[in-house]
């Protein structure tokens, strides 16, 4: 018998992708990435290979190259429909092509092919790319270098074009054949505090009198078997900053790459809302596909996706503000809504909604998420109530596009709040969404800060809306300011604001300085924060300014391959190319003509495993959380037995607003996960406890002693 070579699929395939090595830089919060894929064809037929692969939605890919015998063959950006002409000609004439694209259907996809991989050679493919990172709610940057990329649910003859629709053979994380390495150099003027991952690391190297640049590795024998996630904390990340980018010479001036581009970060410090809010029609819609019966992540195999989601929604219903409206949504092949209509938040309602929530299961088949969207958008508003969407999905949708689009023409009459649960959720889906409808998105991977980022978006759902935000510029004369980001219509308390723009005209000596200023109006008050920056501009190779510029414009005009308007195409493809950054419209293609063999037959394909997440049935245990800031100082204070703990009080809780939820963003120190989940279950609707034996058990005391924790006139009334 003879046996394949090298390394194999479960079909027993070999598999030309050896391993995958990254090169990370974060300065500040923006991350350059260089990632090379290293190839190899240990099979006596010549071979085409394809790998498809997730990328988190807001990296701005500008560089592709293939290192051939060492010769460096750089590839081209095109119109996506000549890529793909110019390589199948490539390979039809013998030559070896490379390709790499943007799916049609989701931005958070890509494939790259290697066409005609000669018996026993190798090629290094490597790609390069920029990202701004989000800030999280206990103040890290995150990065995430994605590897977990599960099945997406397609209806019958949609999406047929998609690269996920390829037969691409699935393993199990553990058989994973190839291997990841990652070295990530991080710097920040104002001191790198901590920096903590979901990977084991090699030991940190600090650099500095303040530590202002570290060094950081994976672990050795790493298999690109999870998403690998950092989170950097730097001592400072609420300083506003403008920083100037030099444009690329010898280029067209109409051409966003020719002059200097300006990042602004703004920390706008947007009061809180007097008085809090309580109204609002909150709709929450719950994935209850097949998939999210899956486990989070390989770390937290204990969990399964529908119980994380299940624990979210419970934590928010328990936050609502008495006198609020609210409904429930379940959906997956089919949906079904707890009300027939919205109904008044009170006690009996959010106990009839947490019982249903309690009996929900993953088991709707498909993840069919336009029609529950439709439904909700096309039900009556309720007057003084606006909308508030609350998503909760493992996004495994392939044409996540059309999903964007629907909620983008719905846009002006709510704001949509998303939760991605576990490894593998499509970026492309939980930001896109949150995005256009002016919300924010979370990611929820496991155990720690859940219900920091819970809470953290219902804080934002509560608070009014900012009107009449501008930007305006105080420049030397000659020279202008022209936006390149999108309007700015939504603003909220504690989040980074970040806009481009380019500066047109003479640039002024390098001792001159400019001004913006950013101005809004919250509750009637007028407010503004000004920044006063340095004009001259700095040189930056890989003009990440610039990408991450052209980045924004694409994310708000490309709509997917086929749901783009035919005038925001044209604007695509010439922003795409001029400035070198891929979009669902373009891809990049690298042919070397060196090697001229005629293929004398069929090229064999290739196509590299990639990793999922089995859903496998496992034991489910709770994650770790405070719930509301009252249930984390009732707990401190009966179990610390401090000074009598007045929140427990029903004559101390009836007011319940945000405003008297105070620590929401701390976690619990105090109790375990399950003390946690049963003392949140117990809370009524307007915040307070029953003084009862329940209460105790949870406390770990008994009644006698929590009733002698309590002032003098409340041991009374219990006597």
């Amino acid at each position: 018998m003879v046996h394949p070579c090298g390394l194999l699929t479960r079909r027993e395939e070999p598999v030309p992708l050896k391993s995958i090595s990254v090169t990370l830089s974060i300065c500040e919060f923006v991350a350059g990435v260089s990632a090379t894929l290293n190839y190899e064809n240990e099979e006596k037929v010549p071979l085409e290979a394809f790998f498809v692969f997730p990328m988190d939605e807001d990296s701005a890919v500008y560089s592709f190259e293939a290192m051939v015998d060492g010769k460096k063959i750089m590839a081209e950006l095109q119109d996506k429909m000549k890529a793909h002409t110019n390589y199948e000609n490539a390979i039809s004439q013998g030559h070896q092509a490379f390709l790499l694209e943007e799916d049609r259907c989701s931005r958070d996809v890509f494939c790259c092919n290697v066409g005609n991989l000669h018996p026993g050679s190798k090629v290094a493919l490597t790609l390069k790319y920029v990202q701004e990172l989000p800030l999280e709610a206990d103040g890290a940057l995150r990065y995430v270098l994605p590897a977990i990329l599960n099945p997406r649910y397609s209806l019958s003859g949609w999406s047929e074009d998609s690269c996920l629709n390829m037969k691409t053979p699935v393993v199990p994380l553990e058989d994973l054949p190839y291997t990841l390495s990652v070295v990530a150099t991080i710097s920040s003027q104002h001191g790198i505090e901590r920096i903590q991952s979901n990977c084991p690391l090699s030991p940190i190297e600090y650099h500095g009198d303040d530590k202002t640049s570290a060094q950081v590795s994976l672990a050795d024998g790493h298999k690109f078997d999870r998403d690998v996630e950092l989170l950097v904390y730097y001592s400072e990340v609420h300083t506003p900053s403008v920083a100037v980018e030099m444009g690329k010479p010898k280029t067209d001036s109409d051409c966003l790459m020719g002059d200097p581009s300006a990042m602004v970060s703004f920390y706008p410090n947007i009061p809180e809302a007097q008085p809090p809010i309580t109204c609002g029609e909150f709709v929450f819609l719950m994935d209850c596909s097949g998939s999210m019966q899956g486990p989070m992540s390989k770390q937290d195999k204990s969990q399964l996706r529908i119980e994380a989601a299940k624990e979210t929604l419970i934590l928010l219903l328990k936050s609502l503000p008495i006198g609020c409206y609210f409904n429930i949504y379940g959906f997956g092949s089919s949906y079904e809504a707890f009300f027939p209509n919205s109904v008044k938040y009170n006690q009996h309602t959010m106990e009839e909604a947490l019982r249903r929530v309690n009996l929900m299961q993953a088991d709707l088949g498909g993840t069919e998420i336009l029609r529950p969207l439709k439904t909700i958008y096309g039900a009556s508003s309720i007057p003084g109530h606006p909308l508030q969407l609350f998503v909760f999905t493992d996004g495994e949708v392939i044409d996540s596009f059309s999903v964007i689009k629907e909620v983008r023409s719905n846009s002006l009459r709510h704001r949509c709040f998303s939760f991605g649960i576990g490894e593998g959720a499509s970026t492309s889906l939980i930001k896109g969404i949150a995005r256009v409808a002016g919300g924010t998105s979370e990611f929820i991977t496991g155990k720690e800060r859940m219900q920091s980022k819970v809470l953290r978006a219902l804080k934002r759902s509560l608070q009014p809306v900012v009107e009449d935000v501008s930007l305006s510029w105080d420049l030397p004369q000659g020279l202008s300011a022209k936006m390149l980001s999108p309007e700015q219509t939504v603003i909220f308390r504690g989040q980074r604001l970040i806009v481009y723009a380019q500066l047109t005209g003479m640039m002024p000596p390098a001792e001159a300085t400019g001004e913006v200023c950013l101005k809004y109006i919250l509750q009637g008050k007028s407010f503004e924060n000004k920044v006063t920056f340095s004009l001259q501009p700095k040189l930056d190779a890989n003009l990440t300014i610039h990408r991450l510029a052209a980045k924004s414009f694409l994310q708000t005009k490309d709509m997917g391959f086929r749901e783009t308007p035919a005038n925001d195409k044209k604007d695509v493809l010439k922003v795409s190319l001029e400035c070198g950054v891929i979009s669902s419209h373009t891809a990049f293609i690298a042919i070397n003509k060196d090697l001229n063999k005629p293929v004398q037959r069929p090229l064999v394909r290739r196509a590299v495993p990639r990793p999922i997440l089995m859903s496998t049935p496992v034991v489910m245990s709770s994650y770790n959380r405070s719930g509301l800031g009252k249930t984390q100082a009732l707990g401190q204070k009966l179990k610390k037995k401090c000074r009598p703990p007045e929140e427990i009080s029903p004559e101390m809780e009836t007011a319940r607003s945000s405003s008297n939820r105070t620590n929401l963003e701390t976690r619990n120190t105090v109790f375990g996960n399950e003390h946690l989940v049963q003392l949140i279950s117990l809370q009524k609707a307007n915040g307070s406890w029953d003084l009862n034996e329940g209460l105790a058990v949870v406390l770990g005391m008994s009644l006698e002693d929590v009733l002698a924790a309590l002032p003098l006139k409340f041991q009374r009334e219990k006597l």
